[in-house]
């Protein structure tokens, strides 16, 4: 795929090198890097050169036709803490949306030498294996489940991490840190539940058809259709995402 190639030959050299690290916080730590910065600048002029008059939003640069019908939401580097810390955890996220509703996505590990794509119907899994079709777990009870979230800091309402304890009581097991690796394994069908909170749409986009076009399902906390960022809730089928969404709901009210 032409926008994975470009993304993985700008990024992959920062990785693991002695590359400047800033923060985008005063008072907390949010970090990007050239490789940020550089890899969505490639895909932008990509984009536009092949759609000129699609719209283009990404983490790191101001939005271009935002009025667009047709909308590109890149997220270069997902997972910065990780690439800054050597770990081949992060990914590129690259989806196309019909207004606000994400129709195409695609996450990259180049390192890995993998990517996830769906559209059209059609979720898979693309690695020196071949193609794969992915298909999320038939696990039906939370006590059977598996639970990821990328931090338990992202939790900074009392409230979300209310929610995301009373969860992680009721799950087999807990884990943290593989950002959006977490997603595309529960398409593939290794994960069940990711709960999560604070993110951006350019943090999301990409894996809600990934999610959708495997079998699982994905909402707000509140089960409203993810439009935008905020809180995530995404499992392998309905009789999982309904027992999560209800604790989680609880624990807000």
């Amino acid at each position: 795929m032409h926008l994975v190639a470009i993304a993985a030959a700008v990024a992959t050299p920062y990785f693991r090198t002695p590359v400047v690290v800033e923060s985008k916080m005063t008072n907390g730590y949010d970090p990007v890097t050239a490789a940020d910065r550089t890899t969505e600048d490639a895909l932008r002029i990509a984009i536009s050169r092949r759609y000129p008059d699609h719209g283009i939003a990404g983490e790191e640069r101001d939005a271009v036709n935002p009025s667009s019908r047709f909308q590109w939401v890149i997220d270069p580097i997902d997972g910065t803490k990780a690439f800054v810390c050597g770990l081949p955890t992060w990914s590129t996220l690259i989806a196309l949306c019909d207004g606000s509703v994400p129709i195409l996505g695609v996450m990259s590990q180049p390192i890995v030498g993998e990517y996830f794509i769906s559209g059209l119907s059609i979720a898979e899994q693309v690695s020196s294996r071949g193609r794969q079709r992915l298909a999320t777990s038939s696990t039906a009870q939370l006590r059977d489940a598996s639970l990821f979230a990328t931090s338990p800091d992202m939790f900074t309402e009392a409230a979300e991490l209310q929610g995301f304890s009373a969860l992680s009581d009721k799950v087999r097991l807990t884990r943290f840190g593989v950002d959006s690796y977490a997603y595309c394994m529960l398409a593939a069908g290794f994960i069940d539940i990711v709960a999560e909170a604070g993110l951006g749409f350019y943090d999301i986009a990409a894996l809600v058809p990934i999610i959708e076009q495997s079998g699982g399902i994905i909402t707000t906390w509140t089960g409203e259709p993810v439009r935008q960022g905020g809180t995530v809730l995404a499992a392998a089928n309905r009789s999982l995402h309904d027992g999560a969404l209800a604790l989680l709901r609880d624990a807000r009210d």
